[in-house]
């Protein structure tokens, strides 16, 4: 009977394995040329990455156009088979060719090589083949070493094709950091869904205008605990002559000050004492510009339920908790 546990962490191993061996050979250097020279044809194109492979290769060529893709370098799929009947017009002189071929004999990709060398179109080959007809007629050949597939027969393509995924995406995540694709530049990228709202600045978010919670420093408890009923937001910014922010105030604060003053006068506690005898000078803000993932994990680290958004020290606005959730950062 067969074992299936001990099945999966064999296919497991065998993936381990293969990824291992590629990366022996970066650490050896063995690839560093081939990777390099492609990066630099890759960055210096004016057109697009066009990437095209058939079978498995095909499909790991479809993911790698959309994360090239969405990681800020345009790139495009194209059939081999289909090339063929007219899709060899896609690829225009500026682009760049990725072919894919763990064999690298794929007889579909014959079109698209003869036309490269034609229009002069850069071919960089992703493939297990140092003498494959790929490799020989491509301008860049990144070849990996010889690796076993997870299938028992060494048929099915699975370690080879986890390869050409790890090659692709390291090629597509230095591209990302040599254009100096940033967060905010993601944001253009994904605009919808959970990435979406991760990567929305907290100024996109933020409670604005008479929802923000401020007062003046000089303001009295009783004001502070109407401003914060008022808003309920659960804290208050207490502002200076000029508008900038210089302390702040939560429920917690006015509870614990109420409770170090009980055996007081109520009158000189609640419509005597100014707030900024009391509020918190040392508090937590955060920048306009900066992302709601940012904002949320603020919050988490620090405890606490809202932040104030300043910008040159004068409060924007204010992001809580509750707004982060409801947007779907978490």
């Amino acid at each position: 009977m067969l074992d299936r546990n001990a099945s999966i962490k064999e296919a497991v191993q065998a993936n381990i394995d293969g990824l291992t061996l590629f990366q022996n050979a970066l650490t050896d250097g063995a690839l560093t040329d081939e990777l390099n020279k492609a990066l630099d044809l890759i960055v210096a194109m004016s057109g697009r990455l066009i990437i095209a492979g058939m079978g498995k290769s095909g499909l790991i060529a479809r993911k790698l156009v959309a994360t090239f893709s969405s990681t800020g370098t345009p790139a495009h799929f194209v059939h081999p088979a289909e090339a063929s009947h007219g899709d060899l017009g896609m690829i225009q002189k500026g682009d760049v060719l990725l072919l894919l071929s763990w064999s690298g004999e794929t007889k579909e990709l014959s079109d698209i090589m003869t036309y490269a060398a034609r229009f002069a179109v850069p071919m960089i080959a992703l493939t297990g083949s140092p003498t494959g007809t790929l490799a020989k007629r491509a301008d860049v050949a990144i070849v990996s070493p010889k690796v076993v597939e997870a299938c028992p027969h060494n048929l099915a393509p699975t370690t080879s094709t986890l390869v050409q995924l790890a090659v692709g995406d390291a090629l597509a995540i230095t591209l990302l950091k040599m254009k100096g694709f940033s967060e905010a530049s993601f944001r253009d990228y994904h605009p919808g869904g959970k990435l979406g709202a991760i990567l929305t600045p907290v100024s996109d978010v933020m409670h604005t205008g008479d929802a923000v919670p401020l007062l003046p420093q000089t303001a009295s408890i009783i004001e502070v605990i109407g401003e914060l009923s008022q808003k309920s937001l659960g804290v208050v910014g207490l502002t200076d002559a000029d508008g900038q922010l210089r302390g702040v105030m939560t429920d917690g604060d006015i509870r614990r000050y109420l409770e170090a003053n009980s055996q007081g006068s109520m009158k000189s506690a609640m419509w005597e004492t100014s707030a900024e005898t009391v509020m918190t000078r040392e508090f937590i803000s955060i920048e306009p510009q900066r992302l709601s993932a940012r904002a949320m994990s603020m919050l988490e680290s620090n405890r606490i339920s809202a932040v104030f958004v300043v910008e040159d020290g004068a409060p924007l606005g204010v992001v809580t908790m509750l707004q982060l959730l409801q947007a779907g950062v978490a």
